[in-house]
């Protein structure tokens, strides 16, 4: 039996009885206590907890989850209800940046590159460790605070329009902003943590929505790295063409990425 399907049956056992079970006790972001009947049982949650920050932050925030009542909804998801609303409390502890899941959804992504929770004490080069197929993640770091630092990191709203950067608070405030460059017939944009320009690499994406998904972004990005070094078999002709083919804006563009890259840690993978 899977350990989630184990959690199910016991939150399932937990909250089954006629009254309210309640957290008791957070232990860390995959395990918490709850009382029900004045029986106490573990409930577990699946992935990985995010300690960049340490433990005593999570404890803190988590805080307001003991004397919460717990339920539970359809397949054993365990659900506590905050601000008047119900939440899961898998998704909780991802969206507020305590919990890795095995795959990375939206909103993972989205915690990971915006630094919530756990992940506020990470490296800038975090994100890329984490999402990366085929680039070096210091190469990806670097090329990133390139196109889209903001407050010394990798930030994912962003965009570029004819030179001139944007930093939005949310990916639905940039995604606004690409649908109306879009429906006003402009395409001379950059978008996302890589900086993927609109006009020549569009097409690799689903859609506008789909290019500032970090790790699709990351992902493209890779691709066109790959491309530039089989055609220069070299990696640094590769990231420099990855801003321009042209000698000087992409000796400028290199000369910024090795800064980049000197603040990073200095092992690199075996990948180019």
């Amino acid at each position: 039996m899977t350990r989630l399907a184990v959690a199910a049956l016991v939150l399932v056992a937990a909250c089954s009885s006629s009254n309210a079970a309640v957290i008791d006790t957070v232990i860390s972001p995959t395990q918490f206590v709850v009382e029900d009947n004045g029986q106490r049982s573990v409930v577990e949650l699946p992935g990985t907890p995010v300690y960049a920050c340490g433990l005593k932050p999570f404890l803190a925030w988590a805080k307001r989850l003991q004397g919460q009542n717990i339920e539970s909804g359809r397949e054993g998801v365990a659900s506590v209800t905050i601000d008047g609303a119900p939440q899961s409390v898998e998704n909780l502890l991802v969206r507020s940046g305590w919990l890795r899941p095995a795959v990375l959804n939206d909103d993972a992504q989205a915690a990971l590159t915006e630094r919530r929770g756990g992940w506020a004490c990470a490296s800038a080069q975090a994100p890329f460790d984490t999402m990366r197929t085929s680039v070096d993640a210091k190469i990806l770091a670097g090329i990133a605070l390139n196109e889209s630092a903001y407050n010394g990191r990798a930030w994912p709203w962003t965009l570029n329009v004819a030179g001139r950067g944007f930093f939005f608070r949310s990916r639905e405030d940039a995604y606004k902003a690409v649908r109306f460059l879009i429906s006003n017939g402009r395409c001379d944009f950059d978008v996302g943590l890589m900086q993927i320009n609109w006009r020549y690499h569009a097409k690799r994406f689903a859609s506008p929505w789909d290019a500032l998904a970090p790790a699709t972004n990351i992902h493209v990005a890779e691709d066109i790295l790959n491309e530039n070094f089989r055609k220069t078999n070299s990696a640094v002709k590769a990231v420099a063409y990855y801003h321009s083919a042209n000698p000087q804006p992409g000796r400028e563009y290199l000369a910024r990425f090795i800064q980049h890259l000197s603040q990073l840690p200095l092992d690199l993978d075996d990948e180019w």
